[in-house]
């Protein structure tokens, strides 16, 4: 506040001033305060002595010459005028007269437009304090005139300060835990840090402990978060039920409890990301170094998701919902993501699976620990985690056993005395046929033991003597691969795992037809419209990146709907998640296969001439007519 301060000490105090800031800021606070500098006895000084009848009228908001109004409760047109008549007056004591208007944004434009002229120009000693909290409300004409100071939300540390000098001021004894879990709950207000702590004297006495804290706040305890978050990190929906459990049978708001939950993982985040515990999160020794030890153990993805799952349930409770239920159901999808069925779920899977994987495999690092509290200056970056890179697979050995009947097929390998045919381009190093097709010089491996009778593996395995399978449409329009579900370190990828063609190889129409329900599945998760357009759709042929899907001859209506541009985009995006392949679509009117197969084994036979009838009276709604022997006019003539 240096130009208020230099403003005072030159005496260029402006006539107007607007104080921006948040609630419990100290806007109503300071505007007393720059009154009491300007008619202070001892000034205008920027020190005003506090025992003159000037400041001591002004602290007990008696003095004739400091008039504070409330504008959302006076904000018409009237009241406007009553205050322009009393402007006009002299100051009775002091020397200035000081006006503050508090919440000034309430203000409506009739009675803005009516004070703009004496807030413009004002008789002399005459000072005008706007606060509000929603500048973006005042009007740009008042604003203009005005000189604007912002007040920044105060951090915990300064919020804690004030406590504790206000607390040795009355001789209160608070512990620092205390002091500072009731300066993390006042959200930057000074107003409401001083409150509690009133509040917690008529409470608790002078002596003031952290249950009191607690149970004057009706904030859960932190034992109660820690377990709720342990049992998202193990997986256990029986352990984070059996913790609301716990909070009802305290008594506890549970929407409360949500939005405490919400701050812890909240700080989680936050130290996961950092790699340390800030000092405005800081609290107590202990708790900070368990914070940073669930910090390390808790997966980035499972809290961003809790986050997630938080806010929805928040949003439900202004709905109508049950607290309770919507608790009960956001931590139980927290902890175990089988149940729902939405992509984030599926990327905690994915780095669960990532996780176990990489703590199986020999000499995997051990996840950096997190300091508690950081020395001043840390000599390198904070640690990261992101997830560990998946291990490299090794060949299969020679003396592999059989494949049992669960077991994946092997990759068809060529023959390496099979040419190369000349309609295949020579694959390139980003290709997914090179990486399939082995080297002309690399031997071939002795083949394994005798498969089972269901093993799939002789099917696949082509004879030495065989030639090279011709290359499929889907290589030669160079379809990229289906992306494994371990990622490659760097970021996760959204992958539906379904029994599709491994990569590189044909996707004729029949796999395609054994994968359209996953492509059902997959169009429904991201438009649940376009999937009820597709429903009776089947694709009937794949030309190389070409698929044609044929809806029924009476559907033109659900095809051309289908045809959008945005119904095209997610039937293609679901095409290449499932398959693995970028694909084109085109839509035809056909019969279904199934009906074509019919209608060619009934042309196998002509149709007799009741068939025909019946063909002709079923399209023509027509009818049969029975020639009368008895009648001359029908007789075939002879």
């Amino acid at each position: 506040m240096r130009t208020l301060r230099n403003a005072v000490t030159q005496g260029k105090v402006h006539h107007a001033y607007l104080f921006v800031g948040s609630r419990g800021t100290g806007k109503t606070s300071m505007a007393k305060i720059l009154a009491a500098c300007l008619n202070c006895q001892q000034g205008p000084t920027i020190q005003p002595c506090g025992v003159c009848d000037s400041c001591v009228s002004i602290a007990s908001a008696t003095s004739l010459d400091v008039i504070e109004m409330d504008a959302a409760s006076n904000n018409s047109v009237d009241d406007i005028r009553d205050l322009r008549e009393s402007v006009v007056y002299a100051p009775v004591s002091g020397r200035h007269k000081v006006y503050i208007l508090d919440e000034a944004h309430m203000l409506t434009t009739q009675a803005w437009n009516a004070f703009l002229k004496t807030l413009e120009e004002p008789p002399p000693n005459t000072v005008f304090v706007l606060a509000t909290t929603e500048a973006a409300k005042v009007l740009p004409t008042v604003v203009d005139r005005c000189h604007r100071f912002d007040f920044a939300r105060p951090t915990v540390e300064q919020l804690a300060a004030v406590v504790r000098r206000v607390a040795e001021t009355e001789s209160i004894e608070i512990p620092p835990d205390a002091v500072a879990l009731l300066a993390r709950h006042a959200t930057g207000s000074f107003r409401d840090a001083l409150g509690t702590l009133e509040q917690l004297v008529t409470y608790a006495g002078s002596a003031i402990a952290t249950d009191d804290v607690l149970a004057v706040l009706g904030v859960a305890d932190a034992d109660l978060l820690f377990a709720s978050l342990e049992a998202i990190a193990a997986a256990d929906p029986r352990a984070a039920l059996l913790a609301a459990a716990r909070l009802t049978q305290t008594g506890r708001d549970t929407i409360g409890f949500v939005r405490d939950l919400e701050a812890h993982a909240r700080d989680l985040m936050i130290v996961q990301t950092l790699g340390e515990v800030p000092a405005e999160l800081q609290i107590t020794p202990d708790r900070d170094e368990r914070l940073a030890e669930q910090a390390s153990r808790v997966g980035p993805a499972a809290v961003a998701r809790l986050l997630d799952l938080l806010a929805a349930a928040l949003e439900a409770f202004k709905n109508g919902a049950d607290a309770r239920t919507q608790l009960e159901l956001a931590l139980v999808k927290a902890a175990s993501p089988v149940v729902d069925p939405t992509q984030a779920a599926l990327l905690q899977r994915i780095e669960r699976l990532e996780a176990a994987l990489a703590g199986g495999g020999a000499g995997a690092p051990a996840p950096a620990p997190i300091a508690a509290h950081p020395p001043a200056a840390r000599p390198g970056p904070a640690p990261s985690f992101a997830p560990s890179a998946p291990r490299a697979e090794s060949p299969m050995p020679p003396s592999s056993p059989a494949p049992g009947p669960e077991s994946p097929a092997p990759a068809p390998v060529p023959s390496p005395e099979a040419p190369v045919p000349p309609s295949s381009p020579a694959p390139g190093p980003e290709s997914p046929a090179a990486a399939l097709a082995p080297s002309p010089e690399a031997p071939v491996p002795p083949s394994s033991p005798a498969t089972g009778p269901e093993s799939p593996a002789p099917a696949l395995a082509p004879s030495p003597d065989a030639p090279a399978p011709p290359p499929s449409p889907a290589t030669r329009a160079g379809a990229e691969p289906a992306v494994s579900p371990a990622g490659n370190g760097s970021g996760h990828r959204a992958t539906v795992v379904v029994a599709a063609p491994p990569a590189g190889v044909a996707l004729d129409v029949d796999g395609l037809r054994a994968v359209w329900p996953a492509v059902l599945e997959a169009v429904l998760s991201e438009n649940a419209l376009c999937a009820a357009l597709l429903a009776d759709a089947m694709p009937i042929a794949v030309e190389g990146p070409l698929v044609t899907i044929a809806f029924p001859l009476d559907a033109d209506f659900l095809r051309r709907k289908a045809d959008d541009d945005g119904y095209r985009r997610c039937v293609v995006e679901a095409l290449r998640v499932v398959t693995g392949s970028k694909t084109q679509i085109s839509y035809v009117l056909a019969q279904a296969p199934a009906a074509e197969e019919h209608a060619g084994a009934a042309a196998a036979e002509p149709p007799t001439e009741e068939e025909w009838v019946r063909r002709f009276v079923a399209e023509f709604d027509a009818e049969e007519v029975v020639p009368d022997p008895e009648d001359p006019d029908l007789r075939t003539p002879s």
